[in-house]
């Protein structure tokens, strides 16, 4: 919601008329000296939209202010021509609305489009989040990050590498509402306060690695790449069991951890729906732009959202650190997700990043059944694996 300050307004003040933490309005006016404000500057209020009424009979500001909940000076604010006073009949008024209910409907098909519209919704009511571009997919649709937060510690979770895991995005998008709705409203999630998360990490998020994948399995073929990707299926226009990327390569098998095992070892030699690992590692556009976004920010801790099993995994070769058993332990306690240490498989992204970084990574293999899962298990798993997202931050 966008606000004109006025002489001897102050963001602190305007963190208290609408019960926002101070930090959040700073962080959601980048170009503002909050030190140095001029009045008619315009501000970002994070949290709010605007909406109009009209004077009714018997109306005034004080009646307006108390059947909303907010005080009157936050009209005042609004309507900065008005009179108190002299109201008029059928005028018109601004008056803020706090969002309280979620923007992300992730129950369901959720493809490139409908991510891109909820990153584009979030990024309007929250603007503290910054969204990056971190690459583009074989066929040019952007991959993009999504950062909150301020402190030190960094931490990373990724979703949809496989095609047909899709369910990976909407519930990771989520996650990122609840926790934006948190902080802009005070609110607990699970009986934990939310600011100091914002105030201690730095989160990134990749809600979809592999867009042109998703959206082949989602919504089938387009023209320009029909003829290669049928051939690819083996003649089949049934894409449902395809994980890999457009052009027939297994973004998680594009690692350099071993990746000559696995390449060895792999059925499919040549490109394939799924397991295919490609010629050479980290070849695909959407597996660099991954690798590069870690060497970039030395994350402390990644997770990937994967499907399915209602497991996870968290070692790689004896190189990960001891933290790594200690964050296992809890991410099963929260979820009765089964812990599994090492599994007979390489090149991942998440055996990859232990191998570099000897930091903790993770495999979560969400829910149960077979790919892709059906969005009747969307409540079930977001439920489960909301205690694996919050640990994931406070521990």
């Amino acid at each position: 919601m966008e606000v004109k300050i006025r002489p001897g307004d102050t963001l602190w003040y305007y963190s208290q008329l609408f019960r926002i933490p101070l930090n959040l309005i700073i962080d959601s006016n980048p170009n503002i000296n909050p030190n140095s404000l001029t009045a008619g500057q315009s501000i970002i209020v994070p949290g709010f939209t605007m909406q109009t009424i009209q004077v009714k009979q018997g109306d005034s500001l004080w009646k307006l202010a108390g059947a909303r909940n907010i005080s009157v000076d936050s009209l005042l604010l609004l309507n900065q021509d008005l009179i108190p006073n002299k109201l008029t009949i059928g005028a018109s008024i601004k008056v803020p609305k706090r969002i309280i209910t979620k923007l992300v409907n992730g129950k369901k098909r959720y493809d490139y489009a409908a991510l891109a519209r909820d990153i584009e919704a979030l990024k309007k009511a929250y603007p503290f989040i910054k969204i990056n571009l971190i690459g583009e997919s074989v066929r040019k649709k952007s991959i993009q990050e999504i950062r909150i937060g301020k402190g030190s510690k960094k931490v990373h979770f990724n979703g949809s590498f496989h095609a047909n895991e899709w369910i990976t995005t909407p519930i990771l998008m989520s996650y990122l509402n609840e926790y934006l709705l948190s902080l802009t409203n005070g609110t607990a999630i699970r009986g934990m306060k939310t600011f100091p998360f914002y105030q201690s990490i730095d989160l990134s998020i990749v809600p979809m690695v592999n867009p042109d994948g998703v959206d082949l399995v989602l919504n089938g073929p387009d023209e320009s790449s029909r003829e290669q990707v049928i051939a690819i299926n083996e003649g089949s226009t049934d894409f449902t069991g395809w994980k890999a990327n457009i052009r027939g390569i297994d973004l998680n098998n594009q690692y350099p951890a071993n990746w000559e095992i696995e390449k060895e070892r792999k059925k499919p030699k040549v490109p394939a729906p799924r397991d295919y690992p490609g010629d050479a590692p980290l070849t695909e556009p959407e597996a660099q732009a991954m690798a590069e976004l870690a060497q970039k920010e030395k994350f402390q801790r990644v997770l990937a959202f994967h499907t399915q099993g209602k497991e996870f995994y968290w070692g790689y070769e004896g190189l990960e650190p001891p933290e790594s058993k200690v964050l296992a332990n809890e991410f099963a306690r929260v979820s009765g997700y089964e812990s599994i240490q090492y599994v007979d498989s390489h090149a991942g992204y998440k055996d990859w990043f232990i191998q570099e970084f000897r930091k903790p990574g993770f495999t979560m293999e969400l829910g149960k059944g077979i790919n892709p899962l059906p969005l009747s298990q969307f409540d079930e798993i977001h439920k489960d694996v909301m205690g694996v997202f919050l640990a994931a931050l406070y521990m």
